[in-house]
């Protein structure tokens, strides 16, 4: 009997460890129940013991289960490495990978083509976006490119939208893409276009630099390959050094 009782007891420990285990609450459960109203793309453990990693879009902080709270700021370790900004530049690279690897989709049609070089440009860009600017002043006048524009006006730009519909109207769209990018319409002083096939274009410009993935500007795609702002450097390296 008493072999029976020691049997039994052995026997119920074992299943409430295995209860336990079969209903042990995962950290991306728990950060969900907790946080419903955050959308989280993955939860995977960080190097910090008892701290998962959480991907949320293009954004990066940390949830402690055990704790039930979240974490912000960066893990930055001894000597100076910030593991949080090592991760953002990774998935930020995969990001625009996976952009490339989509380029086909692009209507290269419906761009404003600029150029007949060698070197293939695709520009997704803003012509009151400061870096925008600056990366098409590097550009003027070099005969090693030929340039698809497509252009994606932010929101935060009031007067973008005014000025694309102005270079898309325009006879000689090329001058007046060089005019809004070295700022010669920022005084708004020219006849808003209200053309119907304009507000198509403009619409194709849209859905299709939306569908690639494009959140900012300027990006680039230099024969294939993703650059993202205005990394004249790296431009200039993917061109090969030409003029």
């Amino acid at each position: 009997m008493k072999k029976y009782s020691a049997f039994m007891t052995a026997a119920v420990v074992c299943l409430v460890v295995f209860n336990s285990v079969a209903f042990a609450v995962t950290p991306q459960e728990s950060l969900k129940k907790n946080f419903p109203k955050i959308a989280v793309d993955s939860v995977t453990p960080s190097n910090i013991p008892g701290l998962y990693e959480v991907i949320a879009g293009r954004q990066i902080f940390y949830y402690a289960p055990d704790a039930e709270c979240i974490v912000g700021g960066p893990i930055v370790m001894k000597g100076g490495r910030n593991l949080t900004e090592e991760r953002l530049q990774a998935l930020e690279q995969k990001r625009l990978s996976a952009m490339a690897q989509n380029l086909k989709e692009l209507p290269l049609d419906k761009a404003l083509k600029i150029g007949s070089g060698k070197n293939t440009v695709i520009e997704i860009t803003n012509p009151d976006c400061s870096y925008c600017r600056r990366a098409a002043q590097f550009f003027q006048g070099r005969t090693d490119v030929t340039k698809y524009i497509f252009f994606f006006p932010l929101a935060m730009y009031k007067n973008a939208e005014p000025k694309i519909r102005h270079i898309l109207c325009a006879k000689d769209k090329a001058e007046a893409y060089r005019d809004a990018m070295a700022g010669k319409l920022d005084d708004m002083k020219f006849q808003v276009c209200n053309d119907s096939d304009v507000d198509v274009l403009i619409k194709i410009h849209k859905e299709a630099t939306m569908k690639l993935g494009v959140t900012g500007t300027p990006l680039f795609f230099i024969n294939g390959q993703p650059v993202m702002g205005a990394n004249i450097p790296l431009i200039e390296k993917l061109l090969g050094g030409g003029k």
